[in-house]
């Protein structure tokens, strides 16, 4: 029996092994990149290779996969993602780390999607881990376009797979924002989207949100052990990232690594919903990204600091919630579930603990979006962000968007 038998047995997608080479026993990290339609692979093999290497053994797993409705272009590509990577094996003697491709068709499953791909090449390191018993070993999500900082193992390996009290983390992470690969409108539009996402992080923190960290699919890690216990990777066509690390973060042992980067690419793309790739579709059409107000973050902040009185007292305090969250929870559901988690509580940080549980960070992106709809009006990220600013110590004093987005990565 290994430590994830129950997860495997009832879990995985494929029953048997696609890799049959058994991994070497120091192999601590496992990197898993879904590849579909990708032309350049070379960019985040060379990228890895150029790392430093850590004190464990690494390997390396690319989820080739393609839905049933891929093009034929897309196919095309995919088989020559295959012929490279079996190549590049062959013929390259400076690659480090053991590089595996898992050739996965069309048909193998319905629902083809990222969710789908990212689940498959995790549940296959779950199993190479399982195979030397490494409960601790890491399972690191990455993707196809994306390169790293030298650092980027050594990070992982040091921080977070020696420290066997953490169990997953969001890798710190920026875009280019300047450069000749896109157009001068595309790297104004990822400066804005990247900008949104550390508004909103920074929007969380301020309103006292447990649950404030990066849902990025392509910087995020695992421990084994947490990935089998917590159900593995979900098999969404978009947002499984988010939804994934919501599920870590309420586990424990979640925390931010920020000492090494992940550089995600700036492109446009139209094969997921949502999701970095679908947003600067659509600033293509609109070249300006409205985002969250601040005053739904002060009413967040208000309600979360209601935490240790609503404790304290029989009265539920429905009257002293911001007319935001009137507008979102009715008095009777807040009346009754209060009176619930009181009840099955015997402290304050017990208290707090099941309530955050409640208002958890789904509910949360829920009242954002639904009193955007019936009470605030959005605001110009730039605007918004550089507004936000007056809430926090940050010393900013510049005066063009790049600034704005030096500040924010500052606070990170």
């Amino acid at each position: 029996m290994s430590f994830a038998s129950a997860y495997i047995e009832k879990n995985i997608l494929f029953p048997q092994l696609i890799i049959d080479e058994m991994p070497d026993a120091n192999t601590g990290i496992i990197v898993v990149i879904p590849s579909y339609g990708e032309p350049d692979i070379n960019r985040v093999i060379d990228s890895l290779m150029q790392a430093e290497k850590p004190e464990c053994n690494v390997e390396v797993i690319v989820v080739v996969n393609a839905p049933q409705n891929a093009s034929l272009c897309s196919l095309e590509i995919n088989k020559n993602t295959l012929k490279y990577i079996e190549n590049r094996k062959r013929t390259d003697k400076n690659i480090w780390f053991r590089l595996f491709a898992l050739d996965i068709k069309p048909e193998a499953i319905q629902g083809w999607g990222v969710g789908l791909a990212r689940k498959t090449g995790m549940d296959e390191a779950l199993r190479r881990f399982c195979a030397i018993n490494n409960q601790f070993g890491i399972i690191v999500s990455l993707d196809a376009d994306c390169r790293v900082e030298k650092n980027y193992f050594t990070a992982i390996c040091n921080q977070f797979y020696k420290n066997k009290n953490l169990n997953a983390c969001s890798i710190y992470f920026e875009h280019d924002i300047t450069g000749n690969e896109f157009s001068e409108s595309e790297y104004k539009n990822i400066l804005q989207y990247e900008l949104h996402l550390r508004y909103f992080l920074q929007g969380l923190k301020f309103a006292g949100c447990p649950w404030a960290f990066h849902t990025v699919g392509s910087a995020m890690a695992v421990r084994a052990k947490r990935y089998a216990l917590q159900g593995g990777m979900n098999r969404r066509q978009a947002g499984e990232d988010f939804y994934f690390i919501q599920k870590m973060i309420s586990a424990g042992g979640y925390f931010s690594l920020n000492t090494t980067t992940v550089y995600p690419s700036s492109r446009t793309s139209f094969r997921a919903p949502f999701g970095t790739g679908a947003a600067m579709a659509k600033l293509c059409e609109n070249s300006q990204l409205m985002t969250y107000n601040r005053a739904a973050f002060a009413d967040l902040r208000l309600l979360f600091g209601m935490s240790d009185l609503l404790y304290n007292c029989a009265d539920n305090k429905y009257n002293l919630l911001p007319d935001s969250v009137k507008s979102y929870i009715d008095k009777n559901e807040w009346e009754l579930k209060i009176t619930e988690i009181r009840g099955n509580t015997a402290n304050a940080a017990a208290f707090k603990k099941r309530f955050y549980n409640w208002f958890n960070m789904f509910r949360t992106v829920r009242f954002l979006n639904t009193v955007h709809h019936k009470l605030f009006a959005k605001v110009a990220v730039v605007e918004a962000a550089a507004d936000f600013l007056q809430n926090i110590p940050a010393a900013y004093n510049g005066s063009s968007p790049e600034d704005l987005l030096a500040c924010y990565r500052r606070l990170e």
